[in-house]
């Protein structure tokens, strides 16, 4: 994931606004509320509707944000 550590500071959750972390090479985690977003293009999509979609899916099953 090419995304800044800069950028990762200051990216929170649209939903909760709790700080998120990078997961796997093209995600983000909301650990607070569980919301996951996709990165695509090195670009975190941090629409709530997107991290609504993926919230019960478990880590290792996250598919490809390329492929979405």
């Amino acid at each position: 994931m090419a995304i800044s550590p800069e950028l990762l500071e200051v990216l929170a959750c649209p939903a909760c606004k709790t700080p998120v972390e990078p997961v796997g090479e093209s995600w983000l985690l909301c650990g607070a509320c569980g919301r996951k977003y996709p990165v695509k293009d090195d670009i975190p999509i941090m629409l709530i509707e997107e991290g609504d979609k993926y919230r019960d899916t478990p880590v290792e099953e996250l598919p490809d944000p390329g492929s979405l």
